[in-house]
């Protein structure tokens, strides 16, 4: 076999790389071969754990310092990547094959201002004067859609949002025209929008400067709109590839039937109706924040939620959908009364919240549990999963010995075994944290259970799992849900109503089947439009 055939610019041979005794495997990866062809984008599908992300870094040179590359080669320009010295690895990845990381507001480094992280790169590996890097940084700007340029060169990262951060990574990546660029799930924690907008950037920057892409992704909808050819990982090995059509319209491997198949689609189930009085009646709810306030001005006022109504029944979920900064989370916060509200009144099963006093208030929350996106910061690490899901119950009275006892039955009750009690959350995988977060919110039985993007981190096959889990759970339990999410697959597949915000105003409430059928709003429109896979992919 041809070690590195015509017209492919990366070749990866039976690459293998060992994990530290006592892990779970021997291998993180295991024999993975595949070629990136010219002007190609390859979308390396698999779940957590599958060995997308450590190939990535195989290629790159940026294992972590536990892992180590048993074997196998990577050619690229004639060369074996494992087998060059530091400095001309640096040379290579500095300069023709960089990557994009899943996470910009880590990778970026928050005491440094946008623009002079990305002239960094210039000031390493060119010759260029300050002015000619300043001029360079700013078309990278214009060339990945950043507004204002100029004004954005002097922004801190947190003066961002995610999907301009990731556009600064991007600029970063393109800087010195790459070969190849390497993009690690650089789309998940972002709205739909975003998301659709960053895929569109790397299409046209393909096309504009053939660019060949490697693109990592857990989601089957991401590789419609973007992938010529895919790689799908399991357990660290390949076991399937094959071109866009074949694999989508006619996968072979049974793992990659399934993850097509946990893909969430635009569809909504039969309405339900509910009677009886609601568990939340919110009325003009408002809440403002100043911005842009110094020691001789004190800024503007902006509304995160300007005059919103929400009323949820007993066993009924709704859904707030909506961009970052659309007033969603926000509007949780102030229900629970995480943050106090400026104007509005909060009634959740016939007590009034908005007026109550801090004791009474933390008395009456039993009634209310949230459950957060990320599992992995919800859980103190050092407290044992059974003792963290029994803490409510014996906060507010009970006996400790029944409280484990709840515990135990509750592990049971989201799919996990009752001896896990006495783990730590290191031991558990993400979607078995969010399923302890599940119980340790249900712990108080809750009439009205916030899952704030509880999902959206999570594989699509794990995603699936715990939608199913609060269906069971809430028709078991009979508890209301405030379902937050921006995306409208998730949304459509568990929600009874749709609410869209928009710049802190609901601007369309409807039955799912309504929203996707029959919108209303120019917004409600784009942002159907912008979930993956419901448009034809565009031709490169």
């Amino acid at each position: 076999m041809n070690d590195h055939p015509p017209g492919a610019v990366i070749s990866l041979r039976d690459v293998s790389v060992s994990l530290p005794e006592g892990s779970d495997r021997k291998y993180a990866i295991r024999n993975v071969s595949f070629d990136l062809k010219a002007g190609e984008i390859l979308c390396v599908v698999g779940e957590s754990g599958s060995g997308k992300s450590v190939t990535a870094q195989a290629i790159m040179g940026l294992l972590p310092g536990n892992l180590r590359c048993e074997s196998g080669s990577i050619q690229f320009a004639g060369r074996d990547l494992l087998r060059v010295d530091d400095t001309e690895r640096r040379a290579i990845t500095g300069r023709q094959i960089a990557m994009i990381f899943q996470e910009p507001t880590a990778a970026l480094n928050p005491v440094f201002r946008v623009g002079d992280l990305v002239a960094e790169t210039f000031r390493i590996h060119t010759k260029l004067s300050g002015t000619q890097i300043r001029q360079k940084v700013l078309d990278l700007f214009r060339e990945v859609r950043l507004p204002e340029p100029e004004r954005l060169y002097n922004n801190y990262p947190h003066q961002l949002s995610g999907g301009q951060c990731q556009r600064v990574m991007i600029a970063t990546a393109l800087a010195l025209q790459p070969q190849v660029l390497i993009a690690d799930e650089p789309t998940t924690a972002l709205d739909v929008t975003t998301q659709a907008q960053i895929l569109k950037l790397l299409l046209d920057l393909r096309r504009e400067t053939g660019t060949s892409i490697i693109f990592i992704t857990h989601d089957f909808g991401v590789v419609a709109e973007l992938a010529d050819r895919v790689a799908v990982m399991r357990h660290g090995e390949v076991v399937e590839i094959g071109t866009h059509q074949q694999v989508l319209q006619h996968p072979q491997h049974d793992y990659t039937k399934a993850l097509i198949a946990a893909v969430p689609k635009l569809e909504a189930g039969a309405p339900r109706t509910f009677n009886g009085p609601a568990v939340l009646q919110a009325t003009h709810i408002r809440k403002s924040f100043r911005s842009g306030g110094n020691f001789f001005s004190r800024g503007r006022s902006v509304d995160a939620v300007a005059d919103v109504d929400v009323t949820l029944h007993r066993g009924e979920t709704l859904g707030l959908v909506g961009e970052s900064g659309s007033g969603k989370s926000t509007l949780a916060q102030c229900i629970i009364r995480l943050i106090d509200p400026n104007a509005g009144e909060i009634n959740i099963d016939g007590v009034r919240f908005s007026d109550l006093d801090k004791k009474a208030l933390r008395h009456a929350r039993a009634k209310i549990q949230i459950v957060f996106q990320d599992p992995y910061s919800a859980l103190d690490p050092r407290q044992k999963i059974g003792e963290a899901i029994a803490e409510g119950p014996m906060i507010h009275g009970m006996y400790g010995g029944e409280a484990r006892t709840r515990a135990r039955s509750l592990l049971k009750d989201v799919g996990l075994d009752p001896e896990a009690f006495d783990r730590y959350p290191h031991e558990f995988s993400g979607g078995q944290r969010q399923r302890i977060c599940i119980a340790r919110a249900l712990a108080l039985d809750p009439l009205l259970l916030i899952a704030d993007e509880a999902v959206s981190a999570l594989d699509v096959s794990i995603q699936a799992q715990i939608l199913e889990l609060l269906a069971k759970l809430q028709k078991e339990r009979a508890f209301a849900m405030l379902f937050i999410t921006h995306d409208l697959r998730v949304a459509s597949k568990i929600c009874d109503r749709i609410a869209v915000m928009r710049q802190g105003r609901i601007i369309e409430q409807a039955t799912p089947a309504d929203i996707l059928l029959h919108p209303q709003q120019d917004y409600t429109r784009e942002l159907l439009a912008a979930v993956p896979g419901a448009q034809h992919r565009e031709s490169a």
